[in-house]
C-alpha cells in the first residue's frame, strides 16, 4: 500500500525536514502541496512531487481530496490547531510540526478531534530520534539513572535570531525562542524523565537585545520594529513528585554556554548530559566515574539507517504507525503537556506570579 500525503505549508521546515525525508520512503507519495504563496507550492511539487501532484493555495480545497491519507501541517503556529482539526475531520491522519499549538486550549481541541475521528495525530519533535536521545532514553527506561529529580532543558543560541517568515511575529507564533526551540529541549527532558505531571511553573521572558539595531546575527541583523517576541526566556518547573526542571531558551544572549535541544539529568543512581557528546556519570565502589558514550551509525529502533538522520527516522516510524496501526513515538498527550508548561511560563512572565496546574 502507498500512502498519499498532502503537505500544507511549503516553507522552511517542510523543505528542510518533512519533504526530503518523505521522498526517501517507498511507502508514500506526495500528491498535493498547499501554500498561501503559490510559487512555493509549485516549487515543492517540482522538487518532491510528480506531474500529477496537485497544487493549492487554500488548504480547505486540498482537504476535499478523499484519496489523501495523511496531512503534514508545516504552517505558522497560529494555524496548527485549525488545520490539524480540519484535516482529521476530513479523514486524514496528521503529523503537525512543533509546537503542537499556540495555546493549551487549541492543543486539547486537537486531541479531542483525534479521538472523535479515530485518526492518528503526532507532533514533529524529531530530536527524540537522534542516536544520543534514543540511547539515553533506553538508559532512563531501564532506570539506569534511578529517580530523576533535577533536570536542565537547554536551547541557547548566542546570536541566531531567525529573521525570515513570521518567527518574530508574536501573533502568528505565540512567542520566540521559548516556543520555537525551548519546546524541543523541554520535550526531550520530559520524555527522558517520563514525567508529565507539572505542579507549577514560574519564569521570565526577556526583551533585552531585540531592540538593538544592526546587531550581530547568524542570519543578518533583525528589524527591531518587527521583533515582537522575546529574545530569551528562563522557566522553573516543579513537578507533582517534587522534581525540578530549569528551562533555558534564547535566540540572542550574551553567553558562550550555547547548545540546542539538549538535556541534563540528575538522578539518584547517576546522571547524564548532552553538553559534550553524550555522557553518563555516577559512582562505583566509592569512586565517581564519567562515561563518554560513543554512538555508531546503526540507526534507532524503528529505522535501521546508515547514519543518524532524525528527520528520516521520524518520518519512517510515523508512516509505519499508520500502515501497521501502531502508536506514534510522540504522543499528542505528551506534546500537550509541553504546550501547557510553555504557556504557563509566558503567563508567569506577564503576571510576575507562579502558575499552578490543575
Amino acid at each position: 500500500m502507498t500512502l498519499k500525503i498532502g503537505i500544507i505549508g511549503c516553507g522552511g521546515i517542510a523543505n528542510g525536514k518533512h519533504m526530503p525525508a518523505l521522498k526517501k520512503l517507498n511507502e508514500v507519495s506526495m500528491v498535493a502541496f498547499c501554500d498561501i504563496v503559490p510559487e512555493r507550492a509549485e516549487q515543492a511539487k517540482a522538487d518532491f512531487g510528480s506531474e500529477s501532484s496537485a497544487v493549492y493555495r487554500d488548504y480547505k480545497e486540498l482537504l476535499k481530496d478523499t484519496t489523501i491519507d495523511v496531512i503534514h501541517v508545516c504552517t505558522p503556529n497560529i494555524s496548527h490547531a485549525e488545520i490539524s482539526i480540519a484535516a482529521m475531520e476530513a479523514g486524514k491522519h496528521v503529523m503537525c510540526e512543533k509546537p503542537m499549538a499556540k495555546t493549551t486550549e487549541e492543543a486539547q481541541a486537537m486531541i479531542d478531534a483525534s479521538k472523535r475521528t479515530g485518526k492518528k495525530l503526532t507532533i514533529g519533535y524529531q530530536n527524540r530520534f537522534r542516536s544520543d536521545s534514543d540511547y539515553l532514553h533506553k538508559v532512563c527506561e531501564q532506570e539506569g539513572l534511578g529517580e530523576i529529580y533535577y533536570a536542565r532543558a537547554k536551547a541557547i543560541r548566542r546570536r541566531a535570531v531567525p529573521t525570515w517568515g513570521v518567527f518574530l511575529d508574536e501573533e502568528a507564533q505565540g512567542g520566540g525562542p521559548l516556543i520555537d526551540i525551548g519546546t524541543h529541549a523541554l520535550d526531550l527532558t520530559l520524555w527522558m524523565m517520563n514525567n508529565y505531571k507539572p505542579k507549577y511553573a514560574v519564569g521570565n521572558a526577556y526583551h533585552k537585545l531585540s531592540g538593538k539595531k544592526n546587531a550581530a546575527n547568524a542570519w543578518g541583523p533583525w528589524d527591531p520594529q518587527k521583533f515582537t517576541v522575546e529574545d530569551s526566556a528562563i522557566g522553573f518547573i516543579t513537578m507533582e513528585n517534587g522534581a525540578t526542571i530549569v528551562l533555558e531558551a534564547s535566540w540572542a544572549l550574551n553567553t558562550l554556554d550555547v547548545g540546542e535541544a539538549k538535556t541534563v539529568l540528575c538522578g539518584t543512581e547517576g546522571g547524564a548530559d548532552m553538553e559534550n557528546g553524550l555522557r553518563i556519570n555516577g559512582e562505583n565502589f566509592g569512586k565517581t566515574y564519567t562515561q563518554h558514550i560513543e554512538l555508531g551509525a546503526d540507526g534507532v529502533d524503528f529505522y535501521d539507517g546508515a547514519q543518524d538522520d532524525p528527520a528520516l527516522a521520524e518520518a519512517s516510524q510515523w508512516i509505519d504507525c499508520i500502515l501497521n496501526d501502531k502508536e506514534p513515538v510522540v504522543k499528542p498527550e505528551e506534546a500537550l503537556v509541553v504546550t501547557r508548561i510553555l504557556e504557563a511560563i509566558y503567563k508567569s512572565s506577564e503576571t510576575g506570579q507562579p502558575v499552578y496546574f490543575d
